[in-house]
């Protein structure tokens, strides 16, 4: 193996414990009540999904993402999202916290996902609430994105030296 290869693999190595250290520090700091196995259930799903999600975005820019001109794994996964969406499973969005989103969808659109963005902009390691619509409970869960790796910054600019740049909004049914 050579050495820029080897490198590359390393850092990709690296960057995925970064990942998936971020899904424990949730998992180990859960917010709201705890006993009922419905929520608890769908918090494992969400911890779940956040690990399997942000592993594949660093290991996708990791190793398929060179310059600016190539689709951000963001971008290629918030149609992975929406697949999942429409297949019934959970709806997943993509969030900027920065102030300055590259695409205006990324945007908070309600409540809940502009009082997550400052939660986590503030340090929180998560947020959460339960939702009821149209008499059936959810979990609205949302988990930061920061930048972890200097390819980021290729098609973001605006990202570097910043803290939390966006999050992952979930809404699971509590089943």
């Amino acid at each position: 193996m050579s050495h820029c290869v080897r490198s590359r693999v390393c850092s990709g190595i690296a960057l995925l414990a970064t990942a998936v250290s971020l899904g424990q520090c949730l998992a180990q700091q859960p917010v709201g009540a705890k006993g009922d196995p419905r929520l608890e259930r769908a918090r494992r799903e969400v911890r779940l999904l956040d690990d399997i999600y942000k592993t594949a975005i660093v290991l996708v820019t990791t190793h398929y993402v060179e310059d600016n001109d190539e689709t951000p794994a963001g971008e290629a996964f918030k149609v992975l999202f929406k697949s999942m969406e429409e297949k019934g499973w959970h709806e997943v969005r993509l969030l900027d916290a920065s102030g300055e989103p590259v695409n205006p969808d990324n945007s908070p659109q309600d409540d809940f996902e502009r009082k997550a963005v400052a939660a986590l902009k503030s340090g929180k390691a998560g947020y959460e609430e339960r939702a009821t619509v149209e008499g059936k409970e959810y979990l609205r869960s949302a988990t930061p994105i920061p930048v972890v790796m200097e390819k980021c910054t290729l098609c973001h600019e605006h990202y570097r030296g910043k803290g939390v740049i966006g999050a992952l909004a979930y809404t699971l049914p509590l089943e």
